[in-house]
């Protein structure tokens, strides 16, 4: 995997980066203590996330990856990679929601021209809209109609990430006299959307997610960003790169999740019995049971941080490589992302799982909220299962197969 190596960086740009590294950070952390301060209750709530939008949108973090010169953040997705994880460990849902903003706001860069590109980040970042929706094959597509100058919109997106607060949805449609499939952008106000919140999903309760039905919405040549084939004919390595970035996300949110979890049990745990010794003392780190269990998930945690820190700096490095990308460059950074989600996965489902047996029965209870890291992990792993990346990860060893170009359901 030679392309995953740090893209070369100026003493200046070293500066530059390291503070808003720093800078982004703290509001992360900032914005992370707020959430947490009554996430349990607001998961309970299970209000449509206006609130919470509010405050991503008042720190700063919906315009973050916005370069600086069109009026945003200006930072690197590693950076933006660490905010993700900060905000997940506090709310898994709103860290979903924004997941999915960083990739749609950020698609037209990957997908559209750099002049329509530059129009969509200059208004995003002046609007402060927050972009909800998605580009993955797994329903039936939308179709494109032409009608005069630009085309009309149809058909019905089940569960999308953040419609219900965004005020720009994107999504997959194809043009109904070629076939092709696009990335489309269509204004969440526009006459002949609907949008409904009856997606009723047992976890990420506030990830704003909802149906979608587009009834002859009209659809501009501006709004439609960019194609979304397959086809080594007409995709291009850096344009592929949108798959691994939106499974980059996916693992920062579960890693997020995993380590917020572990760090509630932590701190609950300090103060309680020990479920398997009654008779320990309260605070005490002393039951073999509770040891072995957090040393087991710490490893799981830690390898996994480990190989998503590797793939940030593959795919920084791919992007850096623009155009001169090849297509076994890609699939070595696709394959690295893959291992990282997979181990995410893991860490995830077994750490949300097993720290609620070292907590013991009073897991059980609604007022505590530590089943919401449960369902959260669940609800995304069910849209988002390791078996494919798994599957991709084989293949490339055994046999050199490039993964498909395919994008998540939920990034």
């Amino acid at each position: 995997m030679g392309v995953a190596i740090a893209p070369s960086v100026t003493a200046s740009d070293a500066g530059r980066i390291g503070l808003s590294r720093t800078h982004w950070s703290r509001v992360a952390r900032e914005t992370a203590d707020d959430l947490a301060t009554d996430a349990v209750a607001r998961e309970q709530a299970g209000k449509a996330p206006f609130d919470e939008v509010a405050r991503l949108r008042e720190a700063g973090l919906l315009t973050l990856l916005i370069p600086r010169e069109f009026g945003g953040g200006g930072a690197d997705w590693s950076t933006a990679c660490g905010v993700l994880r900060e905000i997940s460990a506090a709310d898994g849902a709103v860290g979903q929601l924004l997941a999915c903003h960083y990739f749609l706001s950020w698609s037209a860069r990957l997908f559209a021209g750099p002049a329509l590109a530059e129009e969509v980040e200059r208004k995003s970042a002046a609007q402060q809209w927050c972009w909800g929706g998605g580009l993955g094959g797994h329903d039936l597509p939308l179709t494109l109609t032409r009608k005069g100058a630009g085309y009309v919109l149809n058909g019905r997106q089940n569960y999308a990430t953040g419609v219900l607060v965004a005020d720009r949805i994107a999504v997959r449609a194809e043009r109904a006299d070629t076939g092709e499939t696009f990335a489309v952008v269509v204004d969440a106000t526009c006459l002949g959307v609907r949008i409904d919140d009856d997606a009723d999903t047992f976890g990420q309760r506030l990830a704003a997610g909802g149906n979608v039905e587009f009834d002859a919405v009209p659809v501009a040549t501006k709004d439609i960003l960019g194609s979304l084939s397959e086809d080594e004919d007409v995709l291009s390595p850096r344009t592929a790169l949108a798959s691994p970035i939106g499974r980059l996300l996916s693992a920062q949110l579960l890693l997020g999740m995993a380590e917020g979890m572990l760090a509630e049990a932590r701190e609950y745990g300090r103060a309680a019995h020990s479920p398997w010794r009654p008779d320990w003392p309260i605070g005490s780190l002393q039951d073999p049971h509770v040891l072995t269990t957090y040393g087991e998930l710490t490893v799981l945690a830690r390898s996994a941080s480990a190989l998503a820190d590797q793939a940030v700096t593959g795919v920084q490095a791919g992007l850096a490589r623009g155009e001169e990308l090849s297509f076994d460059e890609y699939a070595e950074i696709s394959v690295l992302v893959a291992m990282a989600e997979a181990a995410a996965s893991k860490a995830a489902q077994e750490s949300t799982t097993r720290a609620l047996d070292v907590i013991g029965s009073r897991s059980a209870s609604a007022r505590l909220g530590f089943d919401r890291f449960w369902r959260n992990t669940r609800a995304h792993t069910l849209y988002e299962p390791v078996a494919p990346r798994l599957r991709d990860v084989g293949d490339y060893f055994l046999n050199g197969a490039h993964p498909a170009f395919t994008l998540p359901a939920r990034p």
